[in-house]
């Protein structure tokens, strides 16, 4: 059981569990594409890190994790989307690998489980930059989505009003954010029960078919916390 606080009420609220899949946090694939020229490899996500190495058009990568960086305009469209790749080593931009989606297909460079939300002393009365009430579990993800994911994530994102946890997984799917039942380093996990819901942030999935999230306003009210849990138990995985 947790307290749970979402638009100014605090309620005492279950998690109840249903059988999802499990997908482990590994690399992904992708194939270069870039109409003939080599593809330049930077020592970090941008266009103003130096070139460390090139890679041939045609040529096929393995995407360690991926991070944001400058905006690309490229084969696949415009994106901010880097991929750290394994050889050589370093980065590339996204926009020019193809990898079957527009999203991010392997983890987040940046995996440090810690609290380093940036509000944790405020009041949970004021409202985040991204119009989400303080030390709540969706201040907290939204922090998450936008610091580890470089998402512009906000209350309206994609013109969709968030709001409280449970409202999310039917506001993922109105702005086009996928939805399932597969957990995945840097997804979200989101739970309907309870008056408000909750939300926390995936940050490792194990092989044993747990996860371990972290969260705000859930063991203790509006502070931070990380758990264990069975990836079984959570309602939605949301990927932005």
């Amino acid at each position: 059981m947790a307290w749970i606080r979402r638009s100014g009420l605090t309620v005492l609220a279950t998690a109840a569990g249903i059988m999802l899949g499990v997908s482990s946090a590994s690399a992904a694939t992708g194939t270069v594409n870039t109409s003939g020229v080599a593809l330049t490899v930077r020592s970090g996500a941008g266009t103003g890190y130096t070139a460390v190495g090139s890679v041939a058009d045609g040529a096929g990568v393995t995407i360690s994790c991926q991070t944001r960086g400058t905006t690309v305009t490229g084969t696949y469209g415009t994106s901010s989307i880097w991929d750290k790749i394994t050889s050589p080593a370093g980065y590339v931009a996204d926009s020019y690998i193809y990898t079957g989606s527009d999203g991010t297909v392997a983890p987040p460079c940046v995996q440090t489980v810690t609290d380093d939300y940036p509000y944790k002393s405020d009041s949970s009365s004021e409202a985040d930059p991204w119009l989400f009430y303080k030390r709540e579990c969706v201040s907290f993800a939204a922090w998450r989505v936008r610091q580890r994911l470089g998402v512009d994530f906000t209350n309206s994102y994609r013109g969709v009003h968030w709001g409280n946890a449970n409202n999310w997984d039917d506001a993922a799917l109105s702005a086009g954010v996928r939805v399932d039942h597969t957990a995945k380093v840097g997804a979200v996990a989101q739970w309907n029960t309870g008056s408000y819901g909750h939300v926390a942030y995936v940050a490792r999935v194990n092989s044993d078919g747990t996860i371990l999230v972290e969260e705000y306003n859930y063991l203790s009210a509006h502070n931070y916390d990380t758990r264990t849990i069975s990836a079984s138990s959570v309602g939605n995985y949301i990927h932005f």
